[in-house]
């Protein structure tokens, strides 16, 4: 039974630890690791050694790739038959890097990357974009229904989620400086910025961006719960899987200009809407109503 297996947690940062708690109150036997707090497994091998399911949680590609295929990488202590599931935002080149090492040694994987932020998580709300084989996937649906309320399988290849939520993410950061710069002029031509919000919602080019996350800009939040140098890691990954695929991708590529802009201005600091922050800077104006 699902209910009685194992779970290894690898990342108890802002949605590592709540995940585990959600995890342990839904009835799961959870052991952690985690670089920088404490935890209850001395190293990442002893704890995949010792679960039947190994989830990851990590901040993006560098650290998942670093912690399952470095120097005492965690995929090497995965016994056979057990089973590593993926929530972290990552380019789907490394998660099928790993996948592709986990087949080898008789490992399954699951890739379900999760948008929904620490609150989602908090609450079990979080949604996930899900890539593995179908058997795998319904051996982490107990798992990921005590997170989440969305559950989105997109194929039996690994990387479709992590293609998948990084898409959703272009089109986030797109919209993020598209309504920066039209609010800006906006507001230079004398519109109210709130009447111009409600107007835009409501028009063809409204959006889930101005209904549920352009308040917080007006209130001076830029959304410190992702760093933009990650945004920046994001955007760049999309980019190179188009000039691979031969797709076009010329307003991905100034979006990410743009972000790119906004770390050199800022540093890799926390701040989603650092990209309209670099937008305000350079209007000389804040959006503010």
């Amino acid at each position: 039974m699902a209910q009685r297996e194992r779970i290894g947690i690898i990342g108890l940062g802002r949605m590592g630890a709540p995940i585990a708690a959600r995890l342990r109150d839904g009835g799961f036997s959870v052991a952690t690791w985690d670089t920088s707090v404490t935890a209850t497994a001395a190293s990442a091998a002893e704890l995949a050694g010792a679960v039947d399911i190994l989830v990851t949680i990590l901040p993006g590609s560098p650290e998942l790739r670093e912690v399952m295929l470095g120097v005492d990488g965690a995929l090497a202590a995965i016994r056979e038959g057990g089973l590593w599931l993926d929530l972290t935002s990552a380019d789907p080149r490394v998660a099928s890097e790993i996948a592709a090492a986990a087949s080898t040694r008789g490992v399954h994987s699951v890739g379900a990357p999760m948008g929904g932020g620490p609150k989602g998580a908090v609450a079990g709300e979080l949604s996930f974009f899900v890539g593995g084989a179908a058997t795998s996937i319904d051996r982490v649906k107990p798992l990921l229904a005590l997170l989440g309320e969305k559950v989105t399988v997109m194929g039996d290849d690994i990387g479709a989620g992590y293609t998948t939520k990084l898409l959703a993410n272009t089109l986030w950061f797109g919209q993020a400086v598209a309504v920066a710069e039209a609010l800006l002029l906006g507001q230079a031509q004398g519109l109210e910025l709130r009447s111009l919000r409600d107007a835009l919602e409501g028009s063809a080019g409204g959006s889930a961006f101005i209904s549920q996350h352009l308040p917080a800009l007006f209130d001076g939040d830029y959304l410190e719960s992702f760093g933009i140098d990650r945004v920046v890691e994001e955007l760049e990954a999309v980019r190179e899987l188009a000039e691979q695929a031969g797709t076009p991708a010329e307003l991905t590529a100034l979006v990410a200009q743009t972000h790119r802009d906004a770390l050199a201005e800022f540093g890799a600091i926390e701040g989603e809407l650092l990209g309209m922050k670099l937008l305000e800077l350079r209007a000389g104006r804040e959006l503010r109503p």
